[in-house]
């Protein structure tokens, strides 16, 4: 089932899990399980601690068998000077990526669970900085699988979109898209829309 993007500016922040959580660990740390509610819809601050991380931000979703395109509309606010730290890669700019991930995901990244998650590739990512943005991927451009595999022309690409389980975004660097991000002073995401068409 498509999700459309009035549907999803009026959810509730608790449809938005903050994580991933893999066998009971939350790897996103000094956050919240879920996004809150606000008047401009969810949102989350980022960690002002290096020892806090937000890696994924992922709702449930049906088969993107049929879906054209993803959109992302977000905004964050900070306060003068604040910077975005890739916590693996501190030199690397932090940045945000689309996402989708096949049901049946064991989280190795070995044999068919190498392209079980699927990432917006370099040119369809963005830089944190303060502001609003949008970033719009759509299925037929290319993705990037969580061991390097592309998605043009690549069977296991349209397989995890027909069983695709969650979608959202991921925080990271351009080397490990959902490694996780902290901020060095306050810093509050806030998801205005996210479209699925």
């Amino acid at each position: 089932m498509l999700l459309s993007a009035s549907a999803l500016a009026s959810e509730r922040g608790a449809d938005w899990q903050i994580g991933p959580e893999i066998r009971g660990k939350n790897y996103s740390v000094g956050v919240p399980r879920v996004m809150a509610d606000s008047d401009d819809g969810p949102a989350f601050v980022f960690p002002a601690d290096p020892r806090g991380q937000v890696k994924y931000v992922t709702r449930e979703t049906g088969s993107l068998a049929n879906a054209r395109s993803l959109t992302i509309r977000y905004r964050i606010d900070a306060s003068e000077g604040t910077r975005f730290v890739a916590n693996e890669r501190p030199s690397s700019p932090a940045m945000i990526s689309l996402y989708f991930q096949r049901r049946g995901d064991n989280w190795s990244a070995k044999n068919r669970h190498a392209s079980y998650r699927w990432y917006s590739v370099s040119d369809k990512t963005l830089p944190l900085t303060p502001g609003e943005h949008t970033i719009t991927l759509n299925f037929r451009d290319e993705w990037g699988a969580v061991m390097g595999a592309q998605s043009r022309g690549n069977p296991a690409f349209e397989d995890a979109l027909e069983n695709a389980e969650r979608v959202g975004f991921v925080f990271g660097w351009s080397g490990g898209r959902g490694h996780g991000v902290h901020a060095t002073g306050p810093a509050r995401f806030t998801l205005l829309d996210f479209e699925i068409r």
